[in-house]
């Protein structure tokens, strides 16, 4: 963690077989997935975690600030947990130009796609993408989708098998359980659910830079 960046980088592509532009940053943090690919631009920020992936993505200028724990459980190992889902992938793919912002819970057991242009906005959200299938008694597990052009609000819970379609807003302090398809929406409440359309003039849906002054 303390090494310069340049040999950090260095040790990385070479022994971990990463796959990280020069221009990509990592700060001092614990990012050890089993495969890492961070694309011109891409930076990670000071004091996140993220282990137990199998694969790591993150698209070019896009960013992850700080104070983030992502985690998963990891394929490979010799635990009943998830053995019935053979197809799992624990992996976090995030699109161009999005952001995550500060003090998140990712939690990859099953995959999370974030699109382009989408900003995980303020704190303490939580992506929850496990838990306990009380039908038939064992650990389960569902992807998680965030469409391209999004912007998930402050202090929200995305729960497996939820989609976020694309050109539409997850307003603060909902919950989001199921996939929805229909875009230009803003999504809220507890569980979310359509509450209000947004004009397709909205700047926000339109930009071409995913920095957002």
């Amino acid at each position: 963690m303390i090494l310069p960046w340049r040999i950090k980088r260095w040790i990385l592509n070479r022994f971990y077989k990463y796959d990280l532009h020069p221009k990509a940053h990592i700060g001092l943090s614990y990012i050890f997935p089993k495969h890492l690919v961070m694309e011109e631009g891409a930076v990670i920020g000071h004091l996140n975690v993220a282990i137990h992936l199998d694969n790591m993505v993150i698209g070019k200028n896009s960013s992850i600030a700080r104070f983030n724990w992502i985690t998963s459980f990891p394929t490979g190992t010799n635990s009943r947990h998830f053995s019935h889902q053979i197809d799992r992938m624990p992996q976090l793919i995030i699109g161009e130009e999005s952001a995550i912002t500060k003090q998140h819970h990712i939690d990859c057991t099953n995959s999370i796609v974030i699109g382009k242009f989408v900003t995980i906005a303020g704190y303490a959200s939580q992506f929850l993408t496990h838990s306990i299938d009380i039908y038939e008694g064992r650990q389960d597990s569902h992807s998680i989708t965030i469409g391209d052009y999004t912007f998930v609000s402050t202090g929200v819970r995305i729960l497996g098998g939820a989609e976020l379609p694309a050109h539409s807003v997850l307003a603060a302090g909902a919950v989001l359980t199921k996939s929805y398809t229909d875009e230009w929406k803003v999504y809220g409440g507890v569980p979310a659910k359509p509450i209000k359309d947004i004009p397709k003039n909205a700047k926000y849906f339109t930009r071409e830079r995913g920095f957002v002054y």
